[in-house]
């Protein structure tokens, strides 16, 4: 299947021109505070400059959506293919930006996001959104050989965010044909919750035997896992929260339960990856080679588990079930593990994975600080600090996490942030700043929400003073 596009030059060009007028990197839209707190202005000029390296040399005038691929000094360089979770992601982010600053030319930017959504991931033959195009010339072709529910989710959180702030009727019901595209496609009315490797017409892969048309990801198509499972979450929050349907609120309760009391360990950890009956899938007794090469199935991973603290927070408090005691002793928890063993007293940050060989026998597997981790982990740490006051080493790893993320990971030459701190890989200084996989959502979404703690605006926190 090939999407054709026809555009004159000159309107490529008056187009990014009026882009780039709306998102000039020397308007500086920081907003005036009269917070006193030392961080609450770095942090502030930190956003502003990693908004202004993004946009507008992310806008693709050309094809429409996102440019996907930058160098280290932000060249246009690579495939720029386009994948449903990045471009998603970026409509997200340009939603949320329009919102903290109350400002339309990021609503804008989330709007031209929403339409290449809409005119060309969006599949008319079968329903929900393809996961990846490539470009041949001036065409798009399609890449992927099925679908995700963990790519969809993300389309409808872009689409929901971008509704609350533009009120553009269109977007959400295309956020609510995606969410009825995933009931009958993904969900599990035997098990409850959601399948995520599903064929391109959205059947389940049970049955299929034979990868002789090369499926992703066909090791888990029986599987359930906790990453699709944390941004269903996250993406069924942000609809119920613009869109208050009864089938909407019993799945977001239903994930919240799974993801609190049966993907989480007692320990205070998710599970990876699950059998469709919520039997946890190991790789303990495999041969050492295995494991390892199979690493991103079964592991402890540190950056899911603070992200989740923070998204089982959120998703109760769109809920509205005040001084909801069970999530928050859940979300700390998983918070106290992590620092308890996946954190780098000498220079902060936390490792990117860790192994349970026993009850009492683990270690550290893979030492790498990734940039999300790292983003997370300085939200969720400030929500700690402000949620439990009387633990003051909250709110100090706090202030450690944002030294590191100054130090090793935010790059003050060329902006942007690194994808893995310098201290544990000095190489990256000179690795592509951005990719498919490698967005601006979690960095961007960080930064905004503790400057809104840090200015005492933030509803999480408000729930329970």
């Amino acid at each position: 299947m090939r999407l054709s596009f026809h555009f004159v030059s000159l309107f490529r060009f008056g187009i990014y021109i009026f882009l780039a007028s709306l998102c000039s990197c020397n308007e500086k839209e920081v907003p005036r505070t009269e917070k006193t707190d030392p961080l609450l202005h770095p942090i502030e000029a930190s956003l502003q400059d990693l908004v202004d390296i993004w946009y507008p040399k992310a806008i693709d005038t050309v094809h429409g959506g996102f440019w996907s691929d930058f160098s280290y000094k932000w060249e246009k360089e690579g495939k720029q293919q386009k994948m449903l979770v990045s471009q998603a992601r970026h409509i997200w982010t340009a939603a949320t930006l329009a919102s903290f600053y109350k400002s339309e030319k990021y609503e804008k930017i989330a709007s031209h996001g929403v339409q290449f959504l809409r005119n060309h991931m969006w599949d008319e033959d079968n329903g929900g959104f393809f996961t990846l195009l490539g470009i041949e010339g001036d065409s798009l072709r399609i890449l992927s050989k099925g679908k995700s529910a963990y790519g969809n989710s993300f389309a409808i959180y872009g689409l929901a965010t971008y509704y609350k702030v533009s009120k553009d009727s269109a977007a959400l019901h295309l956020a609510k044909k995606t969410f009825d595209w995933l009931e009958e496609h993904a969900h599990d009315s035997v098990y409850g919750g959601y399948f995520d490797v599903l064929q391109q017409d959205g059947s389940w892969m049970l049955d299929v035997t034979d990868n002789s048309k090369n499926y992703e990801n066909f090791i888990r198509k029986n599987w359930k896992d906790q990453n699709s499972s944390i941004h269903l979450l996250e993406s069924l929050t942000a609809l119920y929260d613009v869109w208050p349907s009864d089938l909407v609120k019993t799945r977001l309760e239903e994930l919240l339960v799974l993801i609190r009391d049966t993907i989480t360990t007692d320990k205070g950890y998710l599970t990876l990856h699950l059998e469709r009956d919520w039997t946890p899938v190991s790789l303990r007794d495999s041969s050492e080679t295995y494991r390892s090469s199979h690493f991103y199935l079964d592991h402890v991973s540190f950056g899911h588990d603070v992200e989740t603290a923070f998204l089982l927070l959120e998703a109760s408090h769109v809920l509205g079930v005040p001084n909801d005691s069970i999530t928050l002793r859940k979300a700390k928890k998983m918070i106290d593990h992590s620092l308890e063993w996946g954190w780098d007293h000498q220079v902060g940050g936390f490792y990117d994975g860790g192994y349970y060989w026993s009850a009492n026998e683990r270690n550290i597997v893979n030492k790498s600080k990734v940039w999300w981790t790292e983003a997370e982990a300085l939200n969720s740490l400030l929500l700690m600090a402000q949620l439990y006051p009387e633990e003051m080493r909250y709110d100090s790893l706090f202030r450690k996490q944002w030294e590191y993320l100054d130090t090793y990971m935010i790059d003050h030459t060329y902006k942007g942030w690194y994808h893995e701190g310098l201290d544990t890989d000095p190489s990256a200084k000179k690795d592509a700043k951005a990719h498919i996989w490698k967005v601006n959502y979690h960095n961007i979404r960080s930064l905004i929400n503790v400057i809104r703690m840090l200015r005492s605006d933030f509803p999480l926190t408000n729930d329970h003073l």
